[in-house]
């Protein structure tokens, strides 16, 4: 293969975008599991996104490989399966690096994966779980909440920015979930799967705000893609004024109810490897590691 030439872009063009697409559906189908995730999926059409793009050349028309690196640092790349081995993979990687990330996403935790950040110095420095478990009898039941709080659904319009407030404060320490902007949220609002009747908050009812609302004190945002068998776990958050009040067993069984009503066979969702008290109340549920993503970056400075 040619020398392989990198083009970078902060908005790309209708052809590249669908260009990006159709690469990715075909490395997907080669290695089972998506290498590029929601976040940069969006970023390839949000006028919005502050996420570079880099598109890689090797000598026949259109792009052979595609990277992405967000403001934080975070960067996804894919090669597409008739240009590997080719040093297409490595051009991406190098010029994330240089353009200042500061760790590369290997979904499914990959051996090529693995091998390629390794030969660059990278090591793993975060790992996100993928469990899953399939509906069972019972499911469907929704628990009861602590007492003083009570659960409704989402509604456009009126709670963006109470939950972008507890959101933010919820995962401030997750360098994606916790800089979700109202821009961020609108383009999942504005995806077909975004079903508000799906996306839970629970208030804390013992007390009101200005206006007579009642605090946010939790949340359970659900996802099911159209025709989907599987529902998943989208994001679930707890105010840190609300820790240890005895709401996330409960929390994750309401948005477990909702999906099984739909109709679900299977549900999923992610969680951080170093978010130990999440990962132990998700197996008290009966949820089990699927798939394994980690990130690679470089390793701490003695």
């Amino acid at each position: 293969m040619s020398d392989v030439r990198i083009e970078q872009a902060t908005h790309l063009p209708d052809d590249a975008v669908s260009a990006v697409r159709a690469l990715a559906a075909r490395a997907a189908d080669a290695d089972g599991i998506d290498a590029v995730s929601e976040a940069f999926r969006l970023a390839l059409t949000s006028p919005r996104a502050s996420v570079t793009h880099l598109l890689a050349y090797a000598g026949r028309p259109g792009p052979v490989g595609y990277a992405g690196r967000d403001a934080a640092g975070a960067a996804e790349l894919v090669v597409d399966p008739s240009a590997r081995r080719a040093g297409v993979g490595r051009a991406l990687l190098r010029a994330v690096l240089d353009g200042g990330a500061t760790g590369v996403w290997a979904h499914g935790d990959l051996p090529a994966a693995r091998a390629l950040a390794a030969s660059e110095g990278l090591v793993p420095t975060r790992e996100l779980h993928v469990m899953e478990r399939a509906v069972r009898d019972g499911d469907e039941v929704e628990p009861t909440l602590p007492e003083g709080f009570s659960v409704r659904t989402f509604e456009p319009g009126r709670d963006e920015q109470a939950w972008l407030d507890v959101n933010r404060l919820a995962f401030a320490s997750h360098p994606e979930q916790g800089s979700l902007t109202l821009a961020d949220l609108q383009d999942r609002m504005a995806q077909d799967w975004f079903d508000p009747s799906g996306f839970l908050l629970v208030e804390d009812t013992t007390t009101t705000q200005d206006g007579g609302a009642h605090p946010l004190a939790a949340f359970h945002w659900t996802k099911r893609e159209p025709g989907s068998t599987t529902g998943e776990v989208y994001v679930v958050g707890v105010h840190p004024a609300y820790q240890g009040r005895a709401l996330a067993g409960p929390l994750t069984g309401l948005g477990t109810a909702h999906l099984a009503r739909l109709g679900v066979e299977r549900i999923e969702l992610y969680v951080d490897g170093d978010n130990t008290r999440a990962l132990a109340t998700y197996r008290r549920a009966g949820f089990e590691d699927a798939v394994l993503h980690v990130v690679h970056g470089r390793p701490p400075a003695p």
